[in-house]
């Protein structure tokens, strides 16, 4: 088992990326049900309001962070992390990896159009890529979603990825992951449409820097500004307190 850090009351995997992907190899082996998680300001802010969020990040079989402000914060509460696994790299490199060792794979998520074309992009993209299915994630009532979850289910999938907002990704796979029977299952959130190009990514200086949360306001300021300058600045007295406790 590898070291777990509690920071803001989340328990997160102190892994590198290579650490990460061998972990979800063990996972696959096994054929039995893991979900995995990434947290970042924004999430680490949800979970410290609600418990739910927080009580499923605990239970997940992995945790890693995306997010250089949250290893900055564990180096200066002296936890410090390996280093950020961003969502986006993890799942560009399972796909990679799903196709050299012919895992099946369910995308799950975003529009009907976007997750089609993140279908036939990765297909063009590595060949013997092993597509077990695809849904969008725009279905309603308690019906549907069991639909969906049978579907997934009957995929015999190795590999879920589920990009859809959170929290609402983590409490769907905290309450069907048993059921689905998936080796690895990981939100991804909104990387489905950067896979594509519909989102762009910031250079790799400003993901260096910290500052890809800004890149990303730029593109969409009227969406993502209440995010970033309200919610998430509760984050700033999040590490206080944390840091108040360390020195008690």
């Amino acid at each position: 088992m590898n070291e777990r850090v509690t920071l803001f009351g989340c328990n997160i995997d102190n892994v590198s990326m290579e650490e990460t992907l061998e972990r979800i190899d063990g996972f696959v082996r096994t054929g039995r049900p893991h979900q995995h998680v990434v947290v970042n300001v924004d999430k680490l802010v949800k979970a410290s309001r609600d418990e739910g969020l927080r009580r499923i990040i605990n239970e997940c079989d992995l945790v890693n962070v995306d997010g250089m402000p949250v290893v900055w914060a564990s180096r200066l509460l002296g936890k410090p992390l390996k280093e950020r696994v961003a969502g986006i790299d993890l799942f560009e490199a399972l796909m990679r990896r799903a196709a050299q060792k012919r895992w099946r794979v369910f995308l799950l998520g975003a529009r009907p159009d976007v997750v089609r074309e993140v279908a036939a992009t990765y297909v063009r993209r590595y060949p013997g890529l092993v597509l077990a299915g695809l849904h969008d994630g725009y279905w309603q009532g308690e019906g549907a979603e069991a639909q969906v979850v049978r579907q997934v289910r009957e995929s015999r999938a190795d590999l879920l990825f589920v990009a859809i907002s959170s929290p609402r990704k983590e409490r769907f796979l905290g309450l069907y992951q048993a059921e689905m029977r998936i080796p690895f299952a990981m939100g991804v959130g909104g990387s489905f449409d950067v896979a594509i190009g519909r989102v762009k990514r910031a250079p790799a200086w400003m993901q260096t820097a910290g500052l890809e949360w800004f890149y990303r306001f730029l593109q969409e300021p009227r969406r993502m500004f209440r995010r970033y300058f309200i919610d998430d600045m509760a984050f700033l007295w999040l590490l206080i307190k944390e840091a108040a406790r360390k020195d008690e």
